[in-house]
């Protein structure tokens, strides 16, 4: 089966209503549908854009923005919904922090499917700066959704940096990552680049990540944004030979397309030039003997150190 996916290049904004947010989110969703797209990916913490649009003072505050999130989080969870059944498409909706019963705050990414149903995945590794200015903690567990598209997982931005997340999924059966990001420098961006590219190479899969772009002075969690939207997959038999199947601009905002088909999966995995899916097991019988640490320190030409 093969279907056309979209990922954003998502421009964060300055809307001061919520029906000017939801009208924007709106406009991008019919975008995408009407390339026909079945699957819309949006980046990370773009739900944050919501805030300035209920109370501008405490939007400007990090604790500030999880409360407000905390208050929208029906309407939110109602609008993506409803959008994800008018255009019957899968879509994994822009993240965001959310204050769990315990008190705890995690960053979560809600996937809608076309027939009303839906769940979430939250962020397994936060990063320093969501750890200790934010207060976020790691959520879990880490989830393979079964869709009519193929099975998909979620890897929030750093989690892509983390190559056991990745080989988790796909051994659960996971064709497709999708890594929403929110990167705030150009080293960022291609630190969660590189991660999606490495992880698509190891599990031999498809990777799709969505960028956030732009500046936005009010929030300080979001302030300035560096990316693109890419497709990702093993360089092998049936992707393009450097793994890109599609990048967007830098810092551009728009839709990137490409086309899914998850039948080049199994085929990769049982006929590419190499199998690092199904050959990652034998890694763990290469270190059933401890690493040797081998002093290479000798002075230049003393070859005393050498096997006779």
């Amino acid at each position: 089966m093969s279907f056309i996916a979209a990922s954003a290049s998502y421009p964060i904004g300055t809307l001061d209503s919520w029906q000017l947010v939801t009208e924007k989110w709106a406009a991008w969703i019919e975008t995408a549908f009407e390339a026909g797209a079945k699957l819309a990916l949006f980046p990370e913490y773009g739900a944050i854009e919501a805030a300035l649009s209920q109370d501008p003072e405490r939007a400007g505050q990090l604790e500030g923005q999880i409360e407000i999130m905390a208050e929208i989080e029906t309407r939110f969870i109602n609008f993506w919904r409803e959008q994800a059944m008018r255009y019957q498409m899968h879509i994994l909706a822009p993240s965001l922090p959310e204050r769990l019963e315990t008190g705890l705050v995690v960053n979560r990414a809600y996937l809608f499917l076309p027939d009303g149903r839906f769940d979430f995945q939250d962020k397994m590794m936060p990063t320093p700066f969501e750890r200790e200015m934010w207060g976020l903690t790691a959520g879990g567990p880490l989830k393979v959704f079964e869709t009519a598209l193929g099975k998909l997982a979620v890897l929030i931005c750093y989690d892509s940096e983390f190559p056991l997340l990745a080989r988790a999924a796909v051994e659960a059966g996971a064709e497709i990552l999708l890594v929403p990001s929110c990167t705030d420098t150009l080293d960022g961006y291609w630190r969660v680049r590189i991660g999606s590219m490495a992880r698509a190479l190891e599990g031999q899969c498809f990777v799709i990540q969505s960028s956030m772009v732009g500046q936005c002075d009010w929030s300080p969690s979001t302030d300035e944004n560096f990316g693109a939207a890419g497709f990702y997959g093993p360089a092998d038999l049936g992707f393009p030979d450097n793994g890109v199947i599609m990048v967007g601009e830098l810092n551009v905002p728009k839709w990137v397309w490409a086309e899914i088909d998850v039948a080049k999966i199994a085929q990769v995995r049982s006929a590419g030039a190499v199998r690092p899916y199904s050959h990652w097991p034998e890694q763990g019988a290469a270190l059933m003997e401890a690493v040797e640490v081998v002093p290479l320190t000798s002075a230049v030409g003393d070859e005393s150190h050498l096997p006779l």
